[in-house]
């Protein structure tokens, strides 16, 4: 399998294709592709939000009986 790796931007759920990709990509007919989907995800707010999630999550599984671990 052969990887073509380039920066683009999501428009409208489309991936913009840089020209010069398009011109290696024109000559191919109909193959198979694996496409993989890196965004950035550094939103702060979606990172607290998530940690937040998690710790309440996480201390829902928390039994009073666990308190004795808490001096520990």
């Amino acid at each position: 399998m052969k990887a073509i790796e380039f920066k683009s931007k999501l428009s409208k759920n489309h991936i913009l294709i840089p020209r010069k990709i398009q011109a290696e990509l024109r000559n191919t007919v109909e193959k198979n592709v694996q496409v993989i989907i890196l965004f950035d995800d550094s939103d702060a707010s979606t990172d607290l939000e998530l940690k937040q999630l998690t710790s309440a999550q996480f201390l829902n599984g928390y039994a009073d009986s666990d308190s004795i671990y808490d001096n520990y």
